[in-house]
This record gives structure tokens, sequence and C-alpha cells, in this order.
């Protein structure tokens, strides 16, 4: 027999146990009682919980059969009382009282049971998996990095619990008058919904700090079946005019019964919900406040976390950056809350029937591409609650609504005139790959720096010239001031064998902007793909990815993942703010796992990209005077990219360009005293040049997050202010 118990929690006058038991093999039936401090059983609410997670780790099948549990019973304080657990012929008895789930609560505790859990079955199954898969190598990065995972600042829980507001804050918000208080319509599409979980709903919308709001629930529960929630509705709403409510007598799907439960609303703005999630307190005030700070925004959206089943614990949630028209196409990281002005939607349309499965998805495309302002407010301002069955959890319960998603994109590229070819899974359900056709063949030229080193210069350029799908290409090398014979050797045999290769001489001191920007006054491309020399390509449509977003009119820059040779993530975007003044975000990461939200994986919008591989519009380049020669060594690219922002053009970084990096070979590090100065210096002049971001944070990373690593973890609440960016005191 093996039992596990996930969850202890004291409700009231009761003990609530969620967790389960398995026997020898799958027809092993646990049985389960409670001894009171005499010894004698108590009467339990007990309820049975499907385990599939279990049953595939154990018995490597899923087996028809409940293997978890709920549990509760009558709880005195101070009391001790026994879970016992009957399998196969074997028993189990737990103690708990008062003291021992106080324990179980502990920070120190919870360390000690994260290693617990480690260390079973799961854990084992899941490792070989992934070893078998990967490599031991990258199987020692992964339990390296779990390992450190148990040191981080705070569980969510707590973070959230120190982070929300007051009860003092709560209050002066109720008492709070805004300059402008808009009626806020909350859309509710129902279907057979729980009444506990609707009345959650619900109740969560009654407790809300801001007061002018209304309700619409379309109950699209089939005739005879939605008696449950019209006696729930009509319940609310003699307590309370606000709650409206609509008996369509049959399902129209969720996009017919949204657009029904949007047909009710006379709010300014509309604010979508689904039927068994929660919001908290301050969510609609938050989104008032942004209303009258943001007077010309159409579309708010918020961060949000998940909720389990019985409402009791929140968990994984999802700091979102600034709109990323980019990071959209390839995952709905909208979601919840999404709030509409009322103008925006009628001039785009309801949800589409055609999209149902994605219909919200479809919608936020929609609404995105004509919103005159789109704000983001960094706050967790909506809970929504997971279970087996939801794309929560389990993505492939769904693989229609991920198939509606790919063509939901492919629609909105439709519409923006972007002539993608197809849409395909990305590295997870849910996560979208998207492909472009090319206009023309442009020629492409690689810049690369070059001071001796030629073994690496002859791998980074044979590598291209032997994997890269893409021929239309040249490469213009820099000579900087090679001490070696062989490398003047190597560059006239270079040029013989490959014509494309053409090599200039920098008869100066080191000054990487100044040296590119020479390289580029030989260059003939329509495009420049500024390259270390120690580079190796690997993903043989390197500059197919990258030239499909860079053709378009609005992008800048594109930037590329790269690896360091272990295959652990060298670049993956640049956040400004990292460090003090900006770094690589997943560095040491092995491509294998999964980062924060699959970020590393999505492609998307970022303040700046390395230019260790990075290719821009040779046109733009010349017209914002190229790299700064101020900057001679560190942070050219990152202001480089500040410019190409400045002009309203987007940095794309695009996971699926993909090059090996082996890292500063050619320069040497920064090791000495004038070196380290220098550097100093160029911190410097980067925060005189682009303050704003350093004061107010880079819009494309979150504040509730960390800028001490690169791993997206929670901010430290002891080491960083939630919601102050870095300042750099210069």
């Amino acid at each position: 027999m093996k039992y596990k118990i996930d969850v202890v929690r004291i409700r009231e006058n009761s003990i609530q146990l969620n967790g389960w038991a398995i026997g020898r093999t799958p027809d092993s039936r646990a049985e389960f009682s409670v001894l009171d401090a005499d010894r004698k059983p108590l009467k339990i609410r007990l309820v049975s919980v499907r385990r599939d997670d279990v049953s595939q780790i154990y018995y490597k099948k899923v087996c028809d059969q409940d293997f978890g549990f709920d549990i509760q019973f009558p709880y005195t304080r101070g009391e001790d009382y026994w879970l016992v657990i009957r399998c196969d012929g074997k028993t189990a008895k737990v103690r708990f009282n008062e003291e021992l789930i106080a324990k179980r609560a502990s920070v120190a505790h919870k360390r000690m049971e994260k290693i617990h859990d480690l260390m079973n079955m799961e854990t084992v199954h899941v490792a070989w998996e992934f070893g078998k898969k990967h490599g031991l190598k990258a199987l020692f990065l992964k339990s390296k990095h779990k390992i450190q995972g148990l040191d981080n600042d705070y569980d969510y829980g707590e973070w959230y619990d120190l982070t929300k507001p007051t009860e003092e804050e709560l209050a002066a918000q109720r008492e709070e008058k805004l300059p402008r208080e808009p009626l806020l319509s909350v859309v509710i599409p129902a279907y057979r919904t729980p009444e506990r979980y609707l009345c959650e709903m619900l109740d969560s919308i009654r407790a809300q700090t801001y007061s002018n709001w209304e309700v619409c629930v379309a109950n699209g529960s089939p005739a005879g079946e939605g008696g449950i929630v019209r006696r729930v509705m009509e319940r609310y709403a003699k307590e309370d005019a606000r709650f409206r409510s609509r008996e369509l007598g049959e399902n129209l799907g969720i996009a017919g019964n949204t657009n029904a439960a949007i047909e009710m609303a006379k709010g300014d703005f509309l604010v979508l919900a689904d039927h068994d999630d929660t919001l908290p307190e301050h969510a609609l005030f938050e989104v008032a406040k942004a209303i009258c700070e943001h007077p010309q925004s159409d579309v708010i959206y918020s961060d949000e976390d998940k909720l389990d089943m019985d409402g009791g614990a929140l968990f994984d949630p999802h700091f979102k950056p600034d709109f990323n028209a980019d990071l959209l196409t390839s995952v709905n990281y909208i979601c919840h809350l999404f709030v509409v002005k009322r103008e925006l939607l009628e001039k785009v349309g309801g949800f589409r029937h055609e999209f149902d499965g994605a219909q919200d998805y479809d919608f936020i495309f929609r609404c995105t591409e004509q919103a005159r302002e789109i704000t983001h407010i960094p706050k967790v301002l909506y809970h929504w609650r997971c279970h087996q069955d939801s794309t929560a959890s389990n993505p492939q319960s769904k693989m229609y609504a991920f198939e509606a998603g790919a063509r939901a994109i492919m629609a909105h590229y439709e519409r923006c005139g972007i002539p993608a070819v197809r849409v395909e899974k990305g590295v997870d359900y849910g996560i979208y790959h998207s492909f472009f056709e090319i206009q023309g063949s442009p020629l492409i030229s690689v810049i690369i720096p070059n001071k001796d080193h030629t073994e690496d210069l002859d791998l980074c350029v044979r590598s291209i010239m032997e994997k890269a799908t893409y021929r239309n290409l040249e490469f213009v090398v820099i000579e900087n001031n090679s001490t070696k014979p062989e490398t003047f050797a190597y560059y006239e045999k270079i040029q013989k064998e490959f014509p494309q290769v053409k090599v200039v001489t920098w008869e100066r001191e080191f000054n990487y902007s100044a040296i590119n920007n020479f390289g580029a006054g030989f260059a003939q491309g329509e495009y420049f793909l500024f390259l270390n020399n120690d580079t190796e390509i690997i993903a043989e449509h390197l500059f197919e990815e990258m030239l499909g977003y860079l053709q378009r009119p609005d992008v800048g820059a594109v930037g590329a993942r790269l690896l360091y040779q272990d295959d652990t993530i060298q670049h993956a975007g640049v956040v400004v703010g990292f460090g003090g003044i900006a770094g690589h975000t997943f560095i040491g990461l092995h491509e294998a796992e999964n980062s924060y939200f699959h970020r590393a994986m999505c492609t998307q919008d970022y303040s700046a990209v390395t230019a260790a591989c990075m290719m821009t519009k040779a046109e733009l380049f010349r017209q914002v005077g190229g790299f700064t020669e101020e900057l001679a060594v560190a942070f050219n690219d990152i202001d480089y990219c500040m410019k190409v922002r400045e002009t309203g053009r987007l940095v794309v970084y695009n996971p699926y360009a993909v090059m090996y990096h082996y890292e500063s070979k050619s320069r040497g590090l920064e090791d000495t005293p004038e070196k380290v100065a220098r550097f100093n210096r160029e911190i410097a002049i980067f925060a005189r040049r682009w303050p704003d971001i350093l004061k107010n944070g880079d819009p494309y990373y979150n504040p509730n997050l960390t800028l001490r690593k690169s791993n997206f973890a929670l901010r430290d609440l002891l080491k960083e202010k939630i919601g102050e960016p870095y300042r750099l005191e210069v």
C-alpha cells in the first residue's frame, strides 16, 4: 500500500484532508476511517476523487478507479485524531492535531515536504523518462534546478497573503470616489454550473470594493437541467438588483451563451468571467481605477492565478508583460481578467461559433487589433478554478480548443495582412509556432568581427554554408588587430573557397560598436545579421525564421535563442533591469526544461536581444546611426534595440532560430582594473541615455518578478519592493 496526504486544512470546526491511496493492483480498494481521541470512529464526509496522474505513474495506465480522497470530519480544538487507511490487508494510521497541522504550514516543514515529494515513484518515473529522452547531463541540470527551487524566497500562497490589499486598504477603496465611475458589466455564460461554484463566483463579485457593477448571467443549461442556475440567480436578484439573468432554454455553445450574456449588458465596459472562477475583492476597483488613469484604453487585462477545486488554495500565478503582440500569437497569455470597452466590442462583434474552444482567443485578437490603447494591470485580479478536465491543468483534454486556437491565429494574420503559411504546435499544446512566407530572396549580409581564433570563425562560416537552407548570403568578416600569421593565411583561403566571404580590416583600437559600424559600411545586403565568430548554427531554417518576422514593417530587429555547448540557455531575450542594467533571461536552463509559462520557447517581443546573433533592416540600421560608439564594449546591442524601439518598431525574440554560442573567446573577460573602469563608465552612459525604462521598469517584464535572477521567480519582498522598479543611482 502507498498513500500521500497532499493537503490538510482546518475549516471552522472541521478538518479537511485531500490525498490518494493505492494497493498492489488497480482493483485494490482503500478504506478510510477517522478515530477521535478515545479511538472511537467519527462520522466523516468522504468523496472519492479521480487521480489519473497516480494511476499512470504506478500502474502505467489510466484506470477506471478513483484513487484520490477528500475527507472532512468534525474537529475540537486541542484534540487528537487519527486517519486510518486500510488496503490489501495493511493498515496505516496518521495522527492529526492543531499543533501538527500548524507545523505542516511552517516554512521549514514545507521545504522538508518538498524534499520528501521529490523522493517518490512519480519523480523517479518522470526523471527516468526525461533522462532517456534528453540524456544524463540534461537530467542532472534539471535535478539541480529542482533542488535550487526549494530555496525560492516564497511559496506563492504565502507571497500572495503578504502582498494582497490589507483590510484597511480595502476599506479605503470602498470609500474612495474616483474621477469617473463607469458601469462594469460582468458577463458570465452558465452551463450546468455546480451551485457551489456559481455562488462562490457571485459572492466574490458581491464583495467587491467598487460598487458600480452589474452581473449578467446567460443560463445555457438544457431545458430541465437549468434549475440550479435559475434558482441561484433568482435568490441573488431578490437580494440585489445588480444580479440579472436570462434563461436560454438550450445550450448555444460557449460562444452563443457568452453572446447572450453580452446582449444583456448595459455597462460602459464588459468584464468577461467564467461561471466557476472567482475575483478578489479589489478586482473591479483596480479596473475602474485603470479606466480613469488611461481614458483612451479600450482593452484592459490583468495577471491571474489558479484556484484549487475546493477554493482553499491559490497556485501557479501568471505574471504577464504589458501588451506583447507576438507573444499573443504564440500563446493566449492574456486570458483572464479581460475587460473591453462597449464601443470596441460593438465594432469588432461578439464571440464567433466557428472558434468554439478558443472563442476568447479569437475575440482577444479582434479587440487588440483595433484598440486605441491596451492597459495591463500587473496585479492578480482573477482566480481561475483548475480541475482535471480544464485546459488550465490538462491541455490534451480539449484538443479541439488548440486546433481552434491555430485557426484564430491564422485569421488574425489574414486580417493584419501578414503572409503566414501555417501555424503548428509548439513546445506544448497551447503554444504555437508560426511560419511565414518569405517575400522574394533578399540578400542578407552576415557581419562577423574577428581577432585570430580562426577555428571558431571557420566553424561559424562553414556551419552556415553547410546547414542553412537560405542561400542568398554574403559574409563581411572584420579583421580586428589579429597577431597570428596563420590568421591572414586563413582569410586568403576562406575567400577563395567561398566567394560570398570578404574580409575588411579595422586598424584602430577595439570598439565593438565602431567595428560593426565599419563592417556594415561594406555590406550590400537589404538585411544585416550581426554575428559573433564563436557561434555555430543549429536550426537549418534560422534565416527564414528571423526574416519571416523582420520583413514585417512593424519589426526592426530579431534575436535568436543561443545555447552553450552543453545545451543550456545562454540567451532567450533580454530584460532591461536584470542585475541593475540588463541581462539575458533563463540563463543556464537546459533547453529541454520548462521555463516560466514556456516563455523561453515562445516567440515574443522583448525590449532587447543580444547582437551575438541579431538581424536588422539595413535601412533602419543607417537611420538610427548604427551602434552607439560611445558604448565600446558593453550594452551597445541593448542600446541599439532601444533606438529601434524608439522608432516605434518591435524587437522580436524567436526561439526557433537556434545557434550555439561559445561565448567571448575572442575578446576575453573584463578582468583588469582598466576594463572594469570602462565597463562601469558604459553602465553610466547607458543609464543616462535610457533613464525612463530603468526608472519605470521593462514593459515586457512584470514588476512582481525578481530582477536578481533570470528565471522569472517571485520578487523578494524584503529586498525588492513590489511595484517599484529597479532604480540605478549614477
